[in-house]
C-alpha cells in the first residue's frame, strides 16, 4: 500500500461560497500513480467544509438557503461577543458540514455518482485563500 499527500490552493469569496474541486481531485489521483484506494479530502480551518452535491445553480442556492435557516447570520453568537469578528455563524456552519470527506477510487478515478461533485464550502464572512489537503491511499 502507498500513501501520497498533495495540496492545492483556491480563492473563495466567503458567505457560503461553493467551489467545485472534483477535477482537481481527479488530476491528483491520476498523478499519484495509485490506481485504486481511497482519497481523503481535508480543509484546514474552522470556517469551511467539504461535501458532495449536484453542482448546479438550483442545488447550490437551495443549500445556501438551508444553511441560512439552520445557522442564521443575524442572531447572537457568543463567539462574536468574545472576538468581535462577526463570523460566529460560519464556525457553526462549518462544524455541521465537517472538514473532510473520504472517497473511494478505481482506475485513478473517483467513484462518484453521475451528478455528484466534490465541493468546498467557505462560510466565512470574507474572501479567503484556502488550502485543500488530499491524502491518497491505495495500490
Amino acid at each position: 500500500m502507498s500513501v501520497k499527500t498533495f495540496d492545492f490552493s483556491l480563492n473563495t469569496t466567503g458567505d457560503t461560497d461553493m467551489v467545485d474541486i472534483t477535477d482537481d481531485i481527479g488530476k491528483a489521483l491520476k498523478g499519484s500513480g495509485i490506481s485504486s484506494g481511497v482519497v481523503t479530502v481535508f480543509i484546514p480551518g474552522s470556517t469551511a467544509g467539504v461535501t458532495t452535491i449536484e453542482y448546479e445553480s438550483g442545488a447550490i442556492r437551495d443549500f445556501q438557503v438551508a444553511v441560512d435557516r439552520i445557522a442564521p447570520k443575524d442572531i447572537h453568537y457568543d463567539h462574536d461577543a468574545r472576538w468581535g469578528d462577526g463570523n460566529g455563524y460560519s464556525h457553526i456552519r462549518a462544524s455541521l458540514l465537517g472538514p473532510s470527506l473520504t472517497i473511494p477510487f478505481s482506475s485513478s478515478k473517483p467513484l462518484l455518482g453521475t451528478w455528484q461533485q466534490i465541493v468546498v464550502v467557505d462560510f466565512d464572512n470574507r474572501p479567503r485563500t484556502r488550502t485543500i489537503i488530499l491524502q491518497i491511499m491505495g495500490e
